[in-house]
């Protein structure tokens, strides 16, 4: 489990990398983008699902696709808009409120030892991302929190999901007409390269679809508060991605702050950990 979590983590820092190399650097319009990374996202899946011995049935839930088709197009767009640091916190805070008082409210227990990694990772979110940060528009904030509910949205009904590679791939399918009628709606100058075009099909062939086959995979066995923890190691990652791969500096305060969050992200899994197991043994007992 921690091993696909890792891989899984990382493949998202490496989308954020490419998507800021891709449009901080204007190499392809947010649009044109989005529908690249979608529709490499459904080939990629559909040739995978295609080679598997046993094919399931594919799994078609509207709702699904349009979570990943507003997180997308709202990530893309505001993405290039706003201060790379501000906006992964933006993104990522929105997910981690969302689903913890998502969690709360449909009763699961937030202990001790699961709060305070949880006010850890958020406060090394903080301390990594908002000193010296420009102040984003409020307009281009509100576009990334609803890319941030979207995520969270996604992730939580990925829960209900049987099968993470038949749902993750009819979810792109889906999403990619609605960001096409979308790319028609909200028109804008079109523009792209081949190192835009190449790094939108990376992230929607390998960093965005293979990601979230294993994200589904992995959400089903995380509770909700759980899940959203994890997801805060995002932004440590990619500031390091972007360190190695775009030439930001890194400073003391950045290696500190990631290692706050990993701890946090630590004591929230152990902890979730602890106590499956306490369950399982709690049950087995009763059982006997």
């Amino acid at each position: 489990m921690l091993f696909k979590i890792i891989v899984a983590m990382l493949a998202f820092a490496a989308n954020s990398v490419l998507c800021r190399l891709a449009l901080a650097d204007q190499q392809i319009d947010p649009m044109s983008f989005s529908i690249i990374r979608v529709s490499s996202g459904a080939i990629v899946l559909l040739i995978i699902w295609l080679l598997t011995t046993a094919r399931l049935k594919i799994e078609w839930n509207i709702k699904n696709a349009i979570f990943l088709a507003i997180y997308i197009l709202a990530f893309s767009y505001a993405y290039i808009k706003i201060d790379a640091g501000v906006g992964a916190l933006l993104l990522f805070g929105t997910v981690q409120l969302t689903m913890v008082f998502y969690g709360i409210f449909h009763g699961e227990k937030l202990s001790l030892r699961r709060g305070l990694g949880l006010v850890l990772a958020l406060f090394g979110i903080i301390v990594l991302l908002l000193p010296g940060a420009d102040a984003p528009s409020l307009f281009y904030s509100l576009i990334m929190g609803i890319s941030g509910l979207a995520w969270a949205a996604y992730s939580i009904s990925g829960k209900r999901m049987l099968n993470p590679l038949s749902s993750t791939l009819a979810n792109f399918i889906v999403a990619m007409p609605i960001i096409l009628i979308a790319s028609f709606i909200f028109r804008s100058d079109i523009f792209m390269n081949t190192k835009g075009i190449v790094l939108a099909m990376i992230s929607g062939g390998l960093t965005s679809s293979g990601a979230y086959v294993l994200w589904y995979s992995i959400v089903k066995k995380l509770d909700r508060i759980a899940a959203s923890t994890v997801q805060l190691s995002v932004p440590c990652l990619a500031i390091l991605g972007g360190s190695l791969f775009i030439g930001e500096s890194v400073s003391l305060r950045v290696i500190l702050s990631t290692i706050m969050v990993l701890f946090g992200i630590v004591l929230v899994i152990f902890a979730t950990t602890k106590k499956t197991a306490s369950t399982i043994n709690t049950t087995s007992i009763n059982k006997t």
